[in-house]
């Protein structure tokens, strides 16, 4: 009997405890809209994949009368492009776009961009000076 309790203690112990505040709830909806919105946008690729390789498929064996009716090269290129970025990188492909994206703006605001007054140029619009 004693092996039996040691275990089902052993197996109380190894589990998180639960945490019900608001930092745990807010934290843990994050990372599951993440892994949600990461697999929705790894589906969406895939759409847009497949979606792609059919227009191709059609384009090239269409008749070239009824060409007004397609899509355009770049069209279908960007649908294969974007398609299989989004299926493969879904999530992390999105977050490191922006995350370059913050890079830059937090740049502009930091005082990394150098501004220079019209006076500063005066001399070098107006010539050298004597």
């Amino acid at each position: 009997m004693t092996k039996i309790y040691e275990a089902a203690v052993l197996a109380q112990t190894s589990l998180p405890s639960a945490a019900w505040d608001l930092t745990s709830f807010l934290q843990n909806a994050k990372s599951q809209v993440q892994l949600w919105g990461g697999l929705l946008l790894m589906l969406l690729g895939a759409v847009g994949l497949v979606w792609g390789g059919m227009l191709l498929i059609k384009k090239l064996m269409a008749n070239p009368q009824s060409a007004g009716h397609q899509q355009g090269w770049g069209t279908i290129a960007l649908l294969i492009l974007v398609g299989g970025a989004l299926g493969t990188g879904g999530w992390s492909l999105i977050e490191t776009v922006g995350s370059g994206g913050q890079q830059t703006i937090t740049d502009l605001g930091g005082g990394t961009v150098i501004a220079q007054t019209a006076d500063q140029f005066s001399g070098f619009l107006g010539g050298p000076s004597k």
